[in-house]
Protein backbone atom coordinates (compact mmCIF):
# COMPACT_ATOMS: atom_id res chain seq x y z
CA UNK A 1 0.00 0.00 0.00
CA UNK A 2 1.75 3.39 -1.05
CA UNK A 3 2.10 6.43 1.34
CA UNK A 4 -0.63 8.23 -0.71
CA UNK A 5 -3.40 5.06 -0.14
CA UNK A 6 -2.39 5.04 3.51
CA UNK A 7 -3.41 8.79 3.80
CA UNK A 8 -6.60 8.48 2.12
CA UNK A 9 -7.34 5.67 3.93
CA UNK A 10 -7.14 7.84 7.26
CA UNK A 11 -9.43 10.36 5.60
CA UNK A 12 -11.77 8.03 4.89
CA UNK A 13 -11.89 5.81 8.37
CA UNK A 14 -12.28 9.32 10.15
CA UNK A 15 -15.57 10.40 7.84
CA UNK A 16 -16.84 6.91 8.28
CA UNK A 17 -16.31 7.00 12.30
CA UNK A 18 -17.65 10.60 12.65
CA UNK A 19 -20.77 9.66 10.33
CA UNK A 20 -21.53 6.34 12.62
CA UNK A 21 -20.83 8.04 16.36
CA UNK A 22 -22.64 11.36 14.81
CA UNK A 23 -26.03 10.51 15.31
CA UNK A 24 -25.45 9.19 19.00
CA UNK A 25 -23.78 12.46 20.51
CA UNK A 26 -25.63 13.08 23.52
CA UNK A 27 -28.06 10.12 23.63
CA UNK A 28 -28.50 8.92 27.32
CA UNK A 29 -27.64 5.38 25.95
CA UNK A 30 -24.20 6.57 24.74
CA UNK A 31 -23.04 6.42 28.54
CA UNK A 32 -23.99 2.90 29.07
CA UNK A 33 -20.16 1.12 31.00
CA UNK A 34 -19.80 -2.39 28.23
CA UNK A 35 -16.43 -2.39 30.51
CA UNK A 36 -12.74 -1.55 29.82
CA UNK A 37 -10.40 -1.11 27.13
CA UNK A 38 -6.80 -2.12 26.86
CA UNK A 39 -5.40 0.72 28.86
CA UNK A 40 -7.69 0.57 31.47
CA UNK A 41 -10.11 3.33 30.86
CA UNK A 42 -13.98 3.10 30.81
CA UNK A 43 -15.49 1.88 27.79
CA UNK A 44 -19.10 3.57 26.69
CA UNK A 45 -21.47 2.26 24.70
CA UNK A 46 -20.84 5.31 22.32
CA UNK A 47 -16.92 3.91 21.91
CA UNK A 48 -18.20 0.38 21.19
CA UNK A 49 -19.63 1.51 18.34
CA UNK A 50 -16.77 3.51 16.80
CA UNK A 51 -14.05 0.83 17.52
CA UNK A 52 -16.36 -2.30 16.14
CA UNK A 53 -16.60 -0.13 12.69
CA UNK A 54 -12.58 0.28 13.54
CA UNK A 55 -12.31 -3.10 13.82
CA UNK A 56 -14.41 -4.53 10.85
CA UNK A 57 -12.75 -1.81 8.32
CA UNK A 58 -9.26 -2.35 9.06
CA UNK A 59 -9.41 -6.31 9.63
CA UNK A 60 -10.23 -6.49 6.04
CA UNK A 61 -6.78 -4.27 5.38
CA UNK A 62 -3.94 -7.38 5.59
CA UNK A 63 -1.46 -4.94 4.67
CA UNK A 64 -2.42 -2.74 7.74
CA UNK A 65 -1.83 -3.74 11.51
CA UNK A 66 -3.46 -0.98 13.95
CA UNK A 67 -3.53 -0.11 17.34
CA UNK A 68 -6.89 1.32 19.34
CA UNK A 69 -7.57 2.78 22.70
CA UNK A 70 -9.87 -0.26 23.69
CA UNK A 71 -8.90 -2.95 21.08
CA UNK A 72 -5.36 -2.83 21.76
CA UNK A 73 -2.87 -3.82 19.03
CA UNK A 74 -4.17 -5.93 16.13
CA UNK A 75 -2.73 -6.82 12.37
CA UNK A 76 0.10 -9.52 11.54
CA UNK A 77 3.37 -8.69 11.76
CA UNK A 78 4.29 -8.73 8.06
CA UNK A 79 2.02 -5.71 7.68
CA UNK A 80 3.88 -2.76 6.03
CA UNK A 81 1.54 0.54 7.90
CA UNK A 82 0.12 0.59 11.37
CA UNK A 83 -2.66 2.99 12.18
CA UNK A 84 -2.87 4.39 15.90
CA UNK A 85 -6.61 4.98 16.03
CA UNK A 86 -8.48 6.83 18.79
CA UNK A 87 -12.19 6.22 17.55
CA UNK A 88 -13.75 9.27 20.22
CA UNK A 89 -11.00 11.41 21.63
CA UNK A 90 -13.16 12.84 24.26
CA UNK A 91 -15.77 9.74 24.91
CA UNK A 92 -17.31 11.42 27.58
CA UNK A 93 -17.89 15.11 25.59
CA UNK A 94 -19.45 12.79 23.22
CA UNK A 95 -21.38 11.25 25.48
CA UNK A 96 -22.86 14.34 26.74
CA UNK A 97 -23.31 15.91 23.05
CA UNK A 98 -20.89 18.83 23.46
CA UNK A 99 -18.23 19.26 20.63
CA UNK A 100 -14.91 18.39 22.38
CA UNK A 101 -14.78 14.82 20.74
CA UNK A 102 -12.42 13.74 17.73
CA UNK A 103 -11.54 10.93 15.71
CA UNK A 104 -7.80 10.74 15.72
CA UNK A 105 -5.91 8.93 13.56
CA UNK A 106 -2.04 8.33 13.16
CA UNK A 107 0.16 6.59 10.40
CA UNK A 108 3.79 4.97 10.30
CA UNK A 109 6.08 2.48 8.93
CA UNK A 110 5.20 -1.00 10.67
CA UNK A 111 8.72 -2.57 11.83
CA UNK A 112 9.27 -4.03 15.23
CA UNK A 113 6.33 -3.06 17.43
CA UNK A 114 8.61 -3.08 20.54
CA UNK A 115 10.75 -0.15 18.74
CA UNK A 116 8.16 1.92 17.36
CA UNK A 117 7.90 5.46 18.65
CA UNK A 118 6.32 8.43 18.44
CA UNK A 119 9.02 9.84 16.21
CA UNK A 120 7.94 7.28 13.34
CA UNK A 121 4.67 8.78 12.90
CA UNK A 122 4.31 10.06 9.34
CA UNK A 123 0.77 11.12 8.69
CA UNK A 124 -1.87 11.93 11.29
CA UNK A 125 -5.68 13.13 10.88
CA UNK A 126 -7.94 14.40 13.29
CA UNK A 127 -11.10 15.15 12.46
CA UNK A 128 -14.27 16.92 15.14
CA UNK A 129 -17.29 14.71 15.38
CA UNK A 130 -19.89 16.91 16.05
CA UNK A 131 -18.29 20.22 13.89
CA UNK A 132 -17.32 20.35 10.04
CA UNK A 133 -14.13 20.48 11.46
CA UNK A 134 -10.75 18.43 10.33
CA UNK A 135 -7.17 19.10 10.90
CA UNK A 136 -4.08 16.77 9.40
CA UNK A 137 -0.43 16.95 8.76
CA UNK A 138 2.20 15.33 7.27
CA UNK A 139 5.94 15.21 8.98
CA UNK A 140 7.91 17.58 7.27
CA UNK A 141 5.56 19.16 5.23
CA UNK A 142 3.89 21.88 7.40
CA UNK A 143 -0.22 21.61 8.32
CA UNK A 144 -3.77 21.73 6.97
CA UNK A 145 -6.88 22.91 8.85
CA UNK A 146 -10.58 23.07 7.45
CA UNK A 147 -13.08 24.71 10.01
CA UNK A 148 -16.36 25.29 8.43
CA UNK A 149 -16.16 23.53 5.56
CA UNK A 150 -13.03 26.42 4.77
CA UNK A 151 -9.79 25.71 5.06
CA UNK A 152 -7.97 28.51 7.23
CA UNK A 153 -4.10 29.34 8.39
CA UNK A 154 -2.91 28.55 11.61
CA UNK A 155 -3.12 31.23 14.09
CA UNK A 156 -1.14 31.23 17.11
CA UNK A 157 -1.45 33.65 19.58
CA UNK A 158 0.58 33.65 22.40
CA UNK A 159 -0.16 35.74 25.77
CA UNK A 160 1.71 38.57 26.86
CA UNK A 161 2.48 36.61 30.43
CA UNK A 162 0.98 33.79 32.28
CA UNK A 163 -1.30 35.94 33.74
CA UNK A 164 -3.45 35.77 30.91
CA UNK A 165 -2.75 32.56 29.85
CA UNK A 166 -5.83 30.87 28.52
CA UNK A 167 -5.23 26.94 28.55
CA UNK A 168 -6.72 23.33 29.58
CA UNK A 169 -5.14 20.38 31.15
CA UNK A 170 -5.33 16.90 31.49
CA UNK A 171 -7.36 16.17 34.48
CA UNK A 172 -9.50 12.54 33.75
CA UNK A 173 -8.38 10.08 36.43
CA UNK A 174 -5.55 11.90 38.07
CA UNK A 175 -5.70 12.59 41.64
CA UNK A 176 -7.21 15.99 42.20
CA UNK A 177 -5.14 16.97 45.21
CA UNK A 178 -1.81 16.31 43.72
CA UNK A 179 -2.55 17.41 40.24
CA UNK A 180 -3.78 21.16 42.24
CA UNK A 181 -0.70 21.14 43.94
CA UNK A 182 1.56 21.26 40.88
CA UNK A 183 -0.23 23.26 38.82
CA UNK A 184 -1.45 25.94 41.88
CA UNK A 185 0.85 28.30 40.44
CA UNK A 186 -0.85 28.26 36.58
CA UNK A 187 -4.33 28.30 37.98
CA UNK A 188 -3.82 31.43 40.49
CA UNK A 189 -2.31 33.10 38.13
CA UNK A 190 -4.78 33.10 35.01
CA UNK A 191 -8.05 32.56 36.73
CA UNK A 192 -9.11 36.18 36.34
CA UNK A 193 -7.10 37.38 33.55
CA UNK A 194 -7.11 34.33 31.63
CA UNK A 195 -8.63 31.05 32.03
CA UNK A 196 -8.61 27.49 32.67
CA UNK A 197 -10.95 24.60 31.19
CA UNK A 198 -11.24 20.85 31.42
CA UNK A 199 -12.58 19.84 27.81
CA UNK A 200 -12.37 16.05 28.34
CA UNK A 201 -9.88 15.41 25.16
CA UNK A 202 -6.65 16.26 24.54
CA UNK A 203 -6.52 15.77 20.98
CA UNK A 204 -9.39 18.77 20.91
CA UNK A 205 -7.87 20.78 23.59
CA UNK A 206 -4.43 20.87 21.24
CA UNK A 207 -5.87 21.43 18.00
CA UNK A 208 -6.93 24.72 19.88
CA UNK A 209 -4.26 25.88 19.73
CA UNK A 210 -3.98 25.92 16.28
CA UNK A 211 -7.48 27.94 15.92
CA UNK A 212 -6.38 30.70 18.48
CA UNK A 213 -8.86 29.99 20.95
CA UNK A 214 -6.32 28.40 23.66
CA UNK A 215 -2.41 29.12 23.96
CA UNK A 216 -1.47 25.75 26.00
CA UNK A 217 -2.31 22.02 26.83
CA UNK A 218 -0.93 21.51 30.64
CA UNK A 219 -0.96 17.33 31.25
CA UNK A 220 1.65 16.41 34.12
CA UNK A 221 0.18 13.34 34.94
CA UNK A 222 2.81 10.60 33.94
CA UNK A 223 5.66 13.15 35.22
CA UNK A 224 3.70 13.46 38.69
CA UNK A 225 4.05 9.57 38.84
CA UNK A 226 7.73 8.68 37.45
CA UNK A 227 8.91 11.26 40.23
CA UNK A 228 6.79 10.66 42.98
CA UNK A 229 6.24 6.65 42.96
CA UNK A 230 4.22 6.63 46.16
CA UNK A 231 1.30 8.76 44.24
CA UNK A 232 0.35 5.40 42.86
CA UNK A 233 -2.18 4.20 45.02
CA UNK A 234 -4.07 7.69 44.50
CA UNK A 235 -3.90 7.11 40.44
CA UNK A 236 -5.10 3.43 41.33
CA UNK A 237 -7.82 4.98 43.34
CA UNK A 238 -9.12 7.59 40.98
CA UNK A 239 -8.67 5.22 37.75
CA UNK A 240 -10.74 3.03 39.48
CA UNK A 241 -7.81 0.09 39.65
CA UNK A 242 -5.94 1.72 37.31
CA UNK A 243 -3.55 3.84 36.20
CA UNK A 244 -4.10 6.77 33.63
CA UNK A 245 -2.85 9.23 31.64
CA UNK A 246 -2.49 10.17 28.00
CA UNK A 247 -1.11 7.50 25.91
CA UNK A 248 0.11 7.68 22.23
CA UNK A 249 -3.23 6.73 20.67
CA UNK A 250 -4.20 9.91 22.55
CA UNK A 251 -1.47 12.05 21.40
CA UNK A 252 0.54 9.97 18.15
CA UNK A 253 -1.61 12.77 15.61
CA UNK A 254 -2.20 15.87 17.53
CA UNK A 255 1.55 15.77 18.60
CA UNK A 256 2.48 15.72 14.93
CA UNK A 257 0.04 18.01 13.79
CA UNK A 258 0.82 20.59 16.69
CA UNK A 259 4.34 20.59 15.82
CA UNK A 260 4.08 20.82 12.12
CA UNK A 261 1.89 23.99 13.09
CA UNK A 262 4.99 25.55 14.58
CA UNK A 263 3.43 24.86 18.13
CA UNK A 264 6.05 24.08 20.92
CA UNK A 265 5.51 20.62 22.32
CA UNK A 266 7.44 18.08 24.86
CA UNK A 267 6.83 16.41 28.02
CA UNK A 268 6.02 17.83 31.31
CA UNK A 269 9.77 17.55 31.78
CA UNK A 270 10.39 19.69 28.50
CA UNK A 271 11.86 16.86 26.37
CA UNK A 272 10.80 15.71 23.02
CA UNK A 273 7.94 13.08 22.41
CA UNK A 274 9.58 11.29 19.87
CA UNK A 275 11.20 9.02 21.87
CA UNK A 276 8.10 7.70 23.78
CA UNK A 277 6.77 4.41 22.62
CA UNK A 278 4.22 4.36 19.77
CA UNK A 279 2.57 1.04 20.00
CA UNK A 280 2.58 0.50 24.18
CA UNK A 281 -1.04 -0.17 26.31
CA UNK A 282 -1.66 0.58 29.81
CA UNK A 283 0.94 2.50 32.18
CA UNK A 284 3.94 1.24 29.34
CA UNK A 285 2.56 3.59 27.17
CA UNK A 286 1.73 6.53 28.58
CA UNK A 287 3.60 10.14 28.69
CA UNK A 288 2.75 13.54 30.04
CA UNK A 289 2.53 16.79 27.41
CA UNK A 290 3.14 20.24 27.63
CA UNK A 291 2.04 22.34 24.29
CA UNK A 292 2.23 25.72 23.98
CA UNK A 293 1.99 28.47 21.31
CA UNK A 294 5.29 29.59 22.04
CA UNK A 295 9.07 28.35 22.93
CA UNK A 296 9.22 31.16 25.35
CA UNK A 297 5.58 30.09 26.98
CA UNK A 298 6.68 26.55 26.87
CA UNK A 299 9.64 27.24 28.98
CA UNK A 300 7.97 29.47 31.39
CA UNK A 301 4.97 26.63 31.84
CA UNK A 302 7.47 24.02 32.64
CA UNK A 303 9.23 26.06 35.12
CA UNK A 304 6.13 26.62 36.65
CA UNK A 305 5.99 22.99 36.90
CA UNK A 306 9.12 22.08 37.90
CA UNK A 307 8.09 24.46 41.47
CA UNK A 308 4.75 22.67 41.93
CA UNK A 309 6.68 18.83 41.45
CA UNK A 310 8.64 20.10 44.49
CA UNK A 311 5.49 21.67 46.10
CA UNK A 312 3.30 18.32 46.02
CA UNK A 313 6.29 16.09 47.18
CA UNK A 314 7.05 18.47 50.38
CA UNK A 315 3.26 18.26 51.25
CA UNK A 316 3.56 14.58 50.82
CA UNK A 317 6.53 14.53 53.08
CA UNK A 318 8.84 13.20 50.65
CA UNK A 319 11.64 15.79 50.29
Amino acid sequence: MHFEEVKNLCRDLADEIRDIVRPHLGDPQARKMMGRGAGGDSTFAIDEIAESLVEERLDAIPEVAYLSEDRGLVGKESAAWVLVVDPIDGTRPAAAGFESCCVSIAAAKFKNSGAATLGDVVFGFIEELKNQAWFEAERGKGCRMSLDGMEKQVALRPPPDLSALFWTLGFRGRPALPLALVLEDLIDLSSVDGGLFDLGSATYCMTRLLTGQLDAYVDVGDRMLREAPGLEGKFLSAGHGYVLNNSSYDLAAAALIASEAGIAVCDAFGRSLDGYPLLACGKEGQLSCVAATSEALEKAIISRIDEGIERMKQHYGWI
